[in-house]
């Protein structure tokens, strides 16, 4: 199993709740990335002080306000209501949690900067090391084993389990905050103290394959990332086909996923919605690339936002899709904010797909099943589509 330090999941996965947003594919993931922005309104619902129209909202923010008169945790309280309300995808974050949740969307995370994975033997291996950051400064480098974090053993240990301990999640770090890593590297073993720090990566990445064919991947869709897409298709060559690489992708900015189908679609219906039964519907701007072969790489780690934008682009006949089925993730929630700044999100509605699928529960079928190889044949089916020219 290998890991990125960076977009680590918020706790409330480790304490069995529901899942949530995750970069990188580290984890399985997904959950609060479906809240849907009005038109004209920021891409993400702002929590408010007060409780939601719904009835499960009213229900969890009426037992942290009771908790709190109590003198009780509201926490505590809003994940027992959200507990025993059914909804799969419904949770609640420490204030600090949210807020880590929220530079996440902004392609930002707190932390050292590497990636990791564990050997066979147990062994956790330093795989990349982000340029510019605090790892990198400390001289921390690719192959060298980190044995421990702030003094606890990391041999053994899941990778996640060291994400965590990386980016201090027991205790809420904030950028600033210190973390000695225990380091070897051959025969030479020492410890760095270094500070966390706020840091940035991009989740669209481009490279060209022999063919000229462009491979664009979307790991996540966080700020900006639809307008990169956009200037991916533009950039690349105008007589090779595009394999849109969604797996992994565990969703993010609805209206960023909608920019990235804009990239491809000349307007038109991207997906319908209900919030609370109020009926609505997303569309593409006009001008996208129609002619340019496309395929769509999915797998069952392609979630929420990339489900929309996957499911937009084979319903309307745009693009090949093609890998296995998607996870199902097609719901929509909501926070609000409870008393002691803790926020709760609780499902409010569900998206469909230009024809009018339901993904939630079902996931999106490809339309070319592949378990293994799937660029190889990505590449097989851009040639058989032939010259858009």
């Amino acid at each position: 199993m290998s890991g990125r330090e960076l977009f680590c999941q918020p706790r409330r996965v480790r304490r069995g709740a529901a899942l949530t947003l995750v970069f990188a594919g580290l984890l399985v993931t997904g959950a609060a990335t479906g809240a849907f922005p009005d038109p004209g309104q920021s891409d993400r619902k702002t929590p408010t002080g007060a409780a939601r129209s719904a009835d499960g909202h009213e229900d969890v923010a009426k037992a942290a306000a009771d908790a709190m008169a109590d003198g009780k945790s509201p926490m505590e309280a809003a994940e027992r209501a959200v507990s025993r309300s059914g909804d799969r995808w419904a949770a609640v974050y420490s204030e600090g949690e949210y807020q880590e949740f929220e530079e996440a969307l902004d392609g930002q995370y707190t932390g050292v900067g590497l990636w990791a994975r564990r050997e066979r033997d147990g062994r956790i291996e330093v795989t990349k090391v982000q340029t510019g950051s605090p790892a990198a400064e400390a001289g921390v480098k690719k192959g060298d084993r980190l044995r421990s974090v702030d003094g606890e053993d990391v041999d053994g240990r899941p990778v996640t389990d060291v994400v965590s301990l990386l980016r201090g999640d027991a205790t809420d770090a904030r950028a600033g905050t210190t973390v000695t890593l225990g380091l070897e590297r051959g025969t030479r073993a020492w410890s760095e103290t270094v500070r966390r720090a706020l840091l940035s990566t991009d989740s669209v990445s481009v490279r060209k394959l022999a063919a000229g064919i462009t491979v664009i991947r979307i790991s996540a869709f966080t700020r900006g990332s639809g307008e990169l897409v956009r200037t991916a298709v533009r950039q690349a060559p105008a007589d090779a086909g595009i394999v849109l690489d969604l797996r992994g992708n565990s969703g993010g900015l609805v209206s960023e996923a909608v920019t990235a189908a804009s990239a491809f679609l000349d307007g038109g219906l991207v997906a319908t919605y209900d919030v609370d039964g109020a009926q609505r519907s997303l569309h593409a701007e006009p001008g996208g690339d129609t002619a340019r072969p496309l395929v769509a790489l999915v797998d069952g780690g392609t979630m929420s936002a990339a489900e929309m934008l996957t499911g937009a682009l084979q319903d309307r006949g745009r693009a090949v899709v093609l890998g296995s089925r998607t996870f199902g993730k097609g719901s929509i929630q909501m926070p609000t904010r409870l008393p002691d700044g803790s926020v709760a999100e609780l499902t409010v509605g569900h998206y469909r797909t230009p024809s009018g699928h339901t993904v939630d529960g079902r996931g999106i079928t490809p339309d070319l099943e592949v378990s293994s190889g799937a660029l190889e044949r990505a590449e097989t089916v851009l040639s058989g589509l032939g010259d858009p020219s």
